[in-house]
């Protein structure tokens, strides 16, 4: 079975991405979902075109859209009810009840929600943005001592996703840091580890996953193959349990679950919301 699903926002859209995808993960065994993204629906125009670009779906699929939306302004939200679509309204459910319970008025201001008008949490996320590009796969140890986590593994262990997902979405200063083939069989932590030993955090992952992603990168090279993963994969873990490092396996998992376990582990507070 093949579904289409809209993501419509008067802003970037995210949210409704996250929130969407989250509730349509939970079909996916029995559904092929075709999604598709329109973002800054902020006018009557625009409104018009997405309904039109709907309609056209649903013809051309022969069974209703799933749209998901974020619309602020009634005047566009009643534009985007007469697309030929199942209309599933984020902000409106919740906004209603809440406005109740709080016994005043909600503001209805568009895209507040990825606003900067807290400069401070804006000026937080782009900081830790350079931190975390700044002390990308052990390229300094220097400012370790600024790093709220470094993360550690083998190379391409999902150390730099995590790394760059926990700066944007929660302003945490998190360095990483790759053991490589040069490390083996001798692995142990490097001066600037081990003086901040208690900020490192291990990922490591099964082999053969991590045969597969490497043979993408270098195909067909020592790097890549099955004996040097499995190698890699068993020194690492030897060293985390040597050096009593809390890790996690990363092969099964997505970046906001690691970034969050990892979180939750080391009891680290979230600086932006």
């Amino acid at each position: 079975m093949k579904r289409s699903v809209f993501f419509i926002s008067d802003r970037t859209g995210i949210t409704a991405e996250m929130l969407g995808h989250s509730l349509m993960a939970q079909f996916e065994d029995d559904v092929d979902f075709e999604y598709h993204t329109i973002p800054f629906v902020d006018d009557q125009e625009k409104a018009n075109n997405a309904v039109t670009r709907i309609n056209q779906t649903a013809l051309r699929d022969g069974t209703k859209p799933i749209v998901f939306e974020t619309i602020v302004r009634p005047e566009i939200r009643q534009i985007i009810r007469n697309a030929k679509a199942m209309l599933l309204d984020f902000f409106h459910t919740y906004i209603d009840p809440l406005e109740e319970e709080l016994g005043v008025d909600s503001s209805f201001r568009v895209g507040k929600s990825h606003s900067t008008d807290d400069l401070q949490a804006y000026d937080t996320r782009m900081s830790a943005i350079n931190f975390a590009l700044n002390n990308d796969d052990g390229m300094t140890t220097q400012q370790y001592d600024k790093a709220d986590i470094i993360l550690v593994g083998a190379s391409r262990c999902g150390k730099t996703p995590t790394s760059l997902y926990m700066a944007m979405q929660f302003g945490i200063f998190a360095a990483n840091y790759p053991f490589t083939d040069e490390d083996i069989p001798n692995i142990k932590l490097n001066q600037g580890l081990a003086q901040n030993k208690q900020k490192i955090y291990g990922l490591t992952i099964d082999p053969m996953r991590l045969h597969e992603i490497r043979n993408e990168r270098r195909p067909n090279s020592k790097y890549s193959s099955m004996p040097q993963c499995m190698l890699e994969v068993r020194e690492v873990e030897a060293l985390y349990r040597r050096e009593n490092i809390p890790f996690i396996n990363t092969t099964s998992r997505s970046v906001e679950e690691l970034a969050v376990k990892i979180m939750a582990d080391t009891e680290i507070e979230r600086r932006i919301y």
